[in-house]
């Protein structure tokens, strides 16, 4: 049924794409009707710092609709800006739906709400309110504006995209636990995702603050663990092991601008505040008890070498597609 929920759906879809992108911000989606009910634009928020969901859904209808200036527009104010001036009711009675809450505070970027107000929509669906008090009010703004807010639509499964954000919001750290796996669930003997889905995998490097490895991993794989395919600084690395016999000469240890810590404990994550786990089997098992969430990349092939032995129900949060690979999430 096309109702609220499926445009919602769509929505939380987008976002699950660039989700741990955005930290420490929410990742958020939106889409845009026109006034006949037709689906116009979807979009995300992609970066800290960058335009929020609704902002760029925004910017890709006003494009749509025949602007050939908003897309040489980066900035966020400066796009902002330029919709404020150039929308020409292009938007009215037009209804718009985002996972959260338009935000009401003025940050890297002008409140989602007043621009939203401005533009003349009608209508507004909103999945979870905005738990950061500093950005909540939007909804409020919106009703006394009288536009049509409905809100909690999918609550619960906007809430769990939120699930990094809420971790940094309380100081705690959010842990999130990266498997590379073929079609038969061979982990090792070489390289197995996708180039896009490695690029993905260094952006995310990018925004985490430490990567915890197994030893063994070290050991054999002898890897450097940076953000080369995205050209990111570097995150500490956390190297798990009972044994403290490494070869020094490794790369992974003269990376600028990083630390390594060599430890038989994993306490060293919980003084970190966004943290993935790269292994297998070993490490898996040792970590079931701290990992908020599973991401797992699965390339079409088959091959023979290691299969990954798991033994633990995970419940599915998003999966889409790259140009190879399948790209999930899992609780």
């Amino acid at each position: 049924m096309v109702d609220d929920n499926f445009y919602m759906n769509l929505c939380l879809k987008e976002a699950w794409k660039y989700q741990g992108l955005t930290y420490p911000n929410p990742a958020v989606g939106s889409l845009i009707l026109n006034n006949h009910g037709k689906l116009l634009a979807i979009a995300a928020h992609h970066e800290a710092g960058k335009p929020h969901a609704e902002l760029n859904v925004i910017s890709k209808t006003l494009e749509l609709l025949g602007d050939t200036n908003i897309a040489h527009i980066q900035n966020p104010s400066e796009k902002h800006q330029y919709i404020l001036e150039n929308h020409n009711n292009k938007f009215k009675d037009f209804t718009i739906y985002v996972t959260l809450e338009p935000c009401n505070h003025i940050g890297s970027t002008p409140p989602c709400s007043i621009l939203i107000k401005t533009l003349g929509f009608k209508k507004v669906v909103i999945g979870t309110m905005d738990p950061n008090k500093k950005a909540t009010g939007g909804a409020q703004l919106l009703e006394s504006s009288g536009i049509k807010v409905i809100k909690n639509i999918l609550k619960q499964e906007c809430n769990l995209l939120l699930e990094p954000f809420h971790k940094w919001q309380k100081n705690k750290p959010y842990i999130f636990f990266k498997l590379a796996i073929t079609k038969n669930g061979i982990y090792d003997g070489g390289t197995i995702s996708s180039s896009q889905s490695r690029t993905h995998v260094h952006k995310l490097r990018e925004k985490i603050d430490l990567l915890v490895i197994g030893g063994n991993t070290v050991r054999v794989d002898r890897p450097t663990l940076d953000c080369r395919l995205s050209g990111g600084p570097p995150p500490d690395i956390l190297i798990y092991s009972k044994q403290n016999n490494f070869d020094m000469t490794n790369p992974l240890f003269h990376i600028k601008g990083r630390k390594v810590f060599i430890e038989n404990s994993l306490d060293r994550i919980q003084k970190y505040h966004f943290v993935m786990i790269e292994g297998t089997d070993t490490l898996f098992k040792e970590t079931l008890d701290i990992v908020d969430s599973y991401l797992i990349y699965t390339a079409p092939n088959c091959k023979v070498g290691k299969t990954i032995q798991i033994d633990k129900k995970l419940k599915v949060l998003n999966q889409y597609q790259t140009d190879l690979d399948t790209i999930e999430w899992f609780k």
